[in-house]
């Protein structure tokens, strides 16, 4: 493989992206506060990680295989709405067409996320099959995406969650006994970046 495919920004965000993957496919077992505490980390750490790779163009030789499949989805959008019930909804302020709408435009923190782990789920799975090219097609093809539309999304979730993480839990709920370092247990690349 060529180095620039194994630069470290490149592994930093091959191992969030699967973290975060992993994370949004194990909801089932998590309730609304984890879910909440742990997105309010993930999310900018995947933003941050994404934005330092090097983007060149949006030129890619061919699409990369896509294999989150609309039950796969589903699934996954589904797990955020039950899990947000009424706060899975927000009002959209930075959408294109909010400029023609004399209405508020809504969206949801689950298709949000839901089109996120879609846009991350392939290019893994890319990287796992492909030949240099295809790993290389497909970090491009991720990366004119995160220019186009899934950093938008990302950005839009994270208001909302840091509202409903921060605003809706009574002072009751909240654990002030935990240290960061107590949160961060359960995420294995910040171990992992401690370590470092």
């Amino acid at each position: 493989m060529s180095s620039t495919l194994h630069s470290k920004e490149n592994l930093e965000f091959i191992t969030v992206a699967a973290e975060f993957c992993l994370f949004l496919e194990q909801l089932p077992e998590i309730d609304k506060k984890q879910f909440l505490n742990r997105a309010i980390k993930y999310l900018p750490l995947v933003y941050l990680k994404t934005s330092l790779l090097p983007f060149n163009s949006d030129d890619y030789e061919s699409e990369p295989e896509r294999i989150v499949t609309e039950t796969d989805y589903e699934l996954v959008r589904s797990n955020i709405a039950s899990l947000m019930g009424m706060d899975d909804n927000y009002l959209e302020v930075f959408h294109p067409d909010m400029q023609y709408s004399d209405t508020p435009i809504a969206a949801t923190i689950s298709e949000d996320l839901a089109d996120i782990y879609q846009e991350l789920k392939d290019f893994l799975y890319n990287c796992q099959i492909g030949s240099d090219e295809a790993m290389q097609d497909a970090l491009t093809y991720c990366l004119s995406a995160f220019k186009d539309h899934w950093g938008r999304k990302l950005l839009n979730a994270m208001r909302p969650l840091h509202q409903a993480f921060y605003n809706d839990n009574s002072e009751e709920d909240i654990d002030t006994t935990t240290t960061p370092a107590d949160d961060e247990r359960d995420i294995p690349f910040l171990k992992y970046q401690r370590r470092e």
